[in-house]
């Protein structure tokens, strides 16, 4: 058996033969033209049929894997648009006499090379995409055309590289999964790769000769096993069926609603902690994201990020989303996640102590670059903002003072920003003693159920020694739960979930009548609490 490793992009597991795609080479050969003028004429006509097949591919994209995502397919046809790429051509075409096919490879290598320059990894991925255009309109120009046809055979795709129209125009049915050598986790062939639920990996280093033999992807793992062994066979052939049992439930509840049966609807959302999360929020159907842990933007990085690298993310996020609320946590920093150039001092109880809201409220400036991100990104979709570890009122109506400096800001500048509901995460016993009040502040509370037990048990989450008396159950965690409820409504205020309990489907019921307006929890949970949800009948 051999065992190749490469970088996950989308877990799962195929199990099938491995079949090497091997991209339709176009052989450019310089040829000299006597009329160059005709030679334009024809480039022409090859560049508008490419943007033509471009348009039927966003088309198609659109309808497997929805708007974000088919936009690449727009912005290469817009690229055909570019003056500054269409001038090169011509030049080249007028000034070398030279056939057009030329002319399009020399454009497209100068610019791929350009754009892979960059220090950005954005840009360098965009060099595909450049490169992806020229083939297209040199197939035009030569007469050729690529079907994504792959045979009679389900297999586990392997190839260098696999272009976004690539991977659009294969036969889905008999893709199992694709491995490639190159590639990025940012481009959008992984990306479309996520959406569409194709076990993926890049970075995988195979030879030529394993064309046809049995393999198995382990997604997840990033692994490729060639000639699998019985033992590894039966062991992912049972996993491979844990995970088709969990397809089937999506199937089945996929585009069902969140009701129970006697007609309450719930929102279900889902929690995230980047935006590489995204692809399975799509995936598994959640109505929105309940809770974007924006904290991972500052724990992957060795110094502050700065608005703009937070307004991208925010922004990105948001288009993904297409509409559906994405409500975002502003920085949880502290206790059990350190940034060293926060340079917070050492603290014996870290859980109780200088974190979250406290440090935004101390530091204003970085909790203001913050703000001023989030605000901006709310122009492109449906945020929300919700605040944590807030105890008192007093602490709200201080955000709300930031909050109206950093919109001042932006309305002097005229930058345009959306109508941005602002809420408070209630996750200590002051704040549910003082639920009501605080619903009068804002637009709704999120219960953060795992750092409620904590500090209404007075139970560590971080000391396993305390393991056993921390019972989420515990009748003083439900009660703050239905009081928060209860008063935030009271107060004019709606109220979800977004704690590990959210999905608890054990309590999904308790939760439901209690009156909790929404929950939010993993991704791979919301099919499940669907299903309790739907099986819930209040009237009894």
């Amino acid at each position: 058996m051999l065992e190749i490793t490469g970088k996950s992009v989308f877990g799962g597991v195929a199990i099938g033969p491995v079949k090497i795609y091997r991209k339709q080479e176009n052989v450019v050969k310089r040829s000299k033209v006597d009329d160059v003028e005709a030679e334009v004429t024809r480039f022409d006509a090859a560049k508008d049929t490419a943007k033509q097949q471009l348009s039927a591919l966003h088309d198609k994209a659109l309808k497997e894997v929805g708007e974000t995502n088919a936009a690449i397919f727009e912005a290469h046809r817009m690229f055909l648009e570019d003056p500054g790429y269409l001038d090169s051509v011509y030049n080249i075409i007028r000034t070398q006499s030279v056939n057009a096919e030329v002319a399009v490879a020399t454009t497209g290598d100068n610019y791929a090379e350009m754009l892979a320059a960059m220090d950005d990894d954005y840009m360098k991925a965009r060099s595909a995409d450049v490169r992806d255009v020229s083939n297209r309109v040199i197939s035009v120009l030569q007469g050729n055309a690529g079907d994504g046809s792959l045979g009679d055979e389900p297999v586990i795709l392997l190839a260098d590289d696999l272009a976004p129209s690539e991977t659009v125009q294969l036969d889905k049915s008999k893709v199992l999964s694709f491995v490639t050598r190159h590639g990025s986790t940012n481009s959008h062939t992984a990306i479309l790769a996520r959406t569409m639920g194709i076990p993926a990996i890049i970075g995988a280093d195979f030879a030529e000769d394993i064309d046809g033999k049995p393999g198995i992807v382990d997604g997840a793992l990033g692994k490729l096993f060639i000639d699998p062994d019985e033992e590894t066979l039966q062991k992912y052939t049972k996993q491979k069926a844990e995970l088709d049992e969990k397809k089937r439930l999506l199937q089945e509840l996929k585009g069902k609603e969140n009701v129970t049966k006697d007609g309450r609807k719930i929102n279900l959302y889902a929690n995230i902690g980047g935006v590489g999360d995204v692809a399975e929020v799509l995936e598994n159907d959640a109505g929105g994201i309940g809770l974007f842990r924006s904290e991972f933007l500052y724990l992957k990085k060795d110094d502050y990020p700065t608005e703009e690298e937070q307004f991208e993310a925010y922004r990105k996020v948001a288009q993904m989303m297409a509409g559906k609320k994405v409500i975002i946590r502003t920085l949880d920093i502290g206790a059990d996640k350190q940034a060293d150039y926060f340079h917070l001092d050492h603290e014996d109880n870290p859980a109780m102590g200088f974190r979250a809201i406290r440090i935004c409220l101390k530091r204003p400036e970085i909790f203001k670059t913050q703000l001023r991100a989030i605000f901006r990104a709310s122009y492109y979709g449906n945020i929300a903002i919700m605040y944590p570890m807030i105890i008192s009122v007093d602490e709200v109506k201080r955000i709300k003072e930031i909050v109206a400096e950093v919109k001042g800001e932006l309305d002097a500048a005229n930058i345009p920003y959306g109508d941005v509901e602002q809420g408070i995460m209630v996750e200590t016993p002051a704040a549910v003693i003082m639920s009501e009040e605080l619903a009068q502040e804002v637009d709704f509370f999120s219960i953060g159920t795992n750092d409620l037990t904590q500090y209404t048990l007075a139970c560590d989450r971080q000391n396993a020694a305390v393991e056993d008396f921390a019972d989420t159950h515990h009748p003083a965690v439900l009660r703050s739960i239905e009081t928060t409820i209860k008063n935030g409504h009271k107060g004019g205020a709606w109220v979800g979930i977004c704690g590990e309990l959210g999905a608890d489907t054990s309590l999904t019921e308790t939760f439901l009548r209690m009156g909790v307006d929404e929950l939010s929890v993993s991704p791979s949970r919301i099919l499940s609490v669907r299903d309790a949800i739907r099986k819930v009948d209040l009237s009894k």
